[in-house]
């Protein structure tokens, strides 16, 4: 079931990040307003025209869910509609969708969803037991890769997909990030130096792997009516679904999060567009076997099909669907997906550069977060003046 009301009834007209890396003497609300005023100058507007205020407190921040009340007292905004979410690589795309809601039915004019995370320098904490509790944690399922490398040993058994078909993601976004000036790994790889990078959890390897940094982005949401004044050219949200599982290994599925299609499908009927309108897609990959899965349930691809599929250099720049033309999760920064919606937005504006898709007139943007709980999508498009 999808509002259709929403498609195209909002635009993001401003986008924004701090540098990313290790950043000695950051903190998650530093980089938060560091973001928050760049997406403010990138977007043309006053701080005073901000009415909405969305954020993602990220893993080092204190003051957990009362992180808008933190970030909102340092901005100097005072709200008409605000709050804080906390979905891990899903919580981008579903503040943004909230904005969307929110400019769409008169709640906000302006909404800034931000993020600010020290997650490097403020020491990882990423690494608890990848279930609720404690309890997977005696069983060896420590830290987030070990779900997928369950995703993954299951995908190649039943497919018979390869660790080449992974290397293949990872050596598409190194690539793409060695054409990014802001991205932390921009040396290019081979397939070969995935194939002996060291394991991690059989069967993902190091540069299977995300990165972990410092940084904050943001990105600002209006109406659709307003943007067509902003002073960037507008990029439409022209489809957005969201789709969550409660449940984990009791469903024999579990591995292939399939309520990730049904978020893409109502991504794709609320838009009335389809995989074959796609010039650019932006596929969260907190691990590379996350591209492969997202890649069949977005239709580009059957069940199964997704490491042929990536062979040969297909989701390059050049190829046939360019894939996380920034680095991505892998090689550009690790900001839980919001990066992300950053390069969507710049693809379809055409200010990417070198790593420009030609004539990017519709992007598909993904994400996914906790136990592989959450998942969402969004259909980016370009929007007139």
């Amino acid at each position: 079931m999808t509002a259709p009301f929403l498609r195209n009834a909002a635009a993001i007209v401003g986008v924004g990040a701090s540098p990313q890396g290790k950043l000695p003497g950051s903190t998650a609300e530093s980089l938060a307003v560091d973001a928050f005023v760049a997406a403010l100058a990138d977007s043309g507007l006053d701080k005073n025209d901000i009415d909405g205020l969305l954020t993602f407190p990220g893993t080092t921040a204190p003051e957990g869910a009362l992180n808008y009340l933190r970030l909102g007292e340092t901005l100097g905004i005072d709200p008409a509609y605000t709050g804080s979410m906390s979905m891990g690589g899903g919580t981008a795309g579903a503040l943004v969708q909230l904005a969307a809601m929110a400019v769409a039915t008169g709640l906000a004019t302006n909404v800034a969803c931000v993020f600010g995370d020290a997650a490097k320098t403020g020491g990882s904490r990423f690494s608890r037991a990848s279930g609720w509790g404690d309890s997977w944690g005696l069983y060896g399922m420590a830290g987030a890769a070990a779900n997928s490398a369950i995703a993954a040993s299951r995908h190649m058994a039943v497919y018979g997909t390869k660790s080449e078909h992974l290397a293949e993601v990872a050596v598409a976004c190194r690539r793409h990030a060695s054409l990014n000036p802001a991205a932390v790994m921009r040396t290019p790889i081979t397939i070969d130096d995935h194939q002996n990078s060291r394991p991690i959890v059989e069967p993902l390897r190091l540069l299977d792997c995300c990165l972990i940094t410092d940084g904050g982005v943001c990105v600002i949401v209006s109406s659709a009516e307003r943007a067509r004044d902003a002073k960037q050219p507008p990029v439409l949200i022209a489809g957005m679904g969201q789709a969550y599982t409660t449940r984990n290994l009791e469903r024999e599925d579990w591995w292939y999060v399939p309520h990730q299609k049904d978020a893409l499908d109502r991504a794709w009927a609320m838009a009335g567009l389809g995989p074959e309108d796609v010039q650019v897609a932006q596929l969260y990959d907190n691990f590379s076997i996350s591209v492969l899965l997202w890649l069949e349930h977005a239709g580009f691809c059957k069940p199964g099909e997704s490491g042929p599929f990536v062979e040969g250099g297909r989701i390059q720049l050049g190829g046939e669907l360019p894939v996380n033309t920034a680095g991505g999760n892998l090689s550009e920064s690790y900001m839980e997906g919001w990066l992300h919606v950053v390069e969507g937005v710049r693809q379809i504006r055409g200010q990417c550069g070198e790593r420009q898709v030609a004539d990017a007139e519709v992007c598909l943007v993904t994400g996914r977060g906790m136990t592989l709980n959450c998942s969402n999508a969004l259909v980016l498009t370009r929007g007139d003046r």
